[in-house]
């Protein structure tokens, strides 16, 4: 073995790493945010879309009651995410910000900007930065 075959193998290991932690965090910010969307129907928390280096368009016609199937397909999306890779999770309902800004008694504080304000300093210890567009 040679110095340099440790650099390659190092730098691999380094980068697997940084996939797991930026997989990890999102998958951490995203079940927060899905978990605490009030339930009604079902059909705010199963709008939830997340993709990888494009936003997504359109509404889903699901309901989740439990979050499950929606943290689900966030994890199945999430596994293929590379750190440095932009990752996006949507809701596009109409009625979502109304939520977000504490409409419903059941997320009075709302959910997305205070997932966002809990896994914001971890992600910043790895160079992470979470953006809320």
């Amino acid at each position: 073995m040679g110095f340099a075959e440790d650099i390659n193998r190092w730098a691999q290991r380094t980068e697997e790493k940084l996939d797991l932690a930026a997989q990890k965090i999102a998958l951490d910010l995203f079940e927060r945010v899905i978990m605490a969307t009030p339930v009604d129907s079902g059909r705010a928390r199963a709008n939830w879309q997340v993709t990888i280096g494009t936003v997504p368009n359109g509404t889903l016609d699901l309901t989740d009651k439990t979050g499950q199937a929606t943290i689900s397909r966030a994890t199945a999306t999430a596994a293929g995410l590379k750190a440095g890779d932009v990752i996006y999770m949507v809701n596009n309902l109409p009625y979502i910000q109304r939520l977000e800004d504490g409409y419903s008694g059941q997320a009075p504080a709302g959910m997305v900007g205070l997932a966002v304000q809990d896994c914001q300093e971890i992600a910043r210890q790895v160079g992470f930065e979470l953006v809320v567009i």
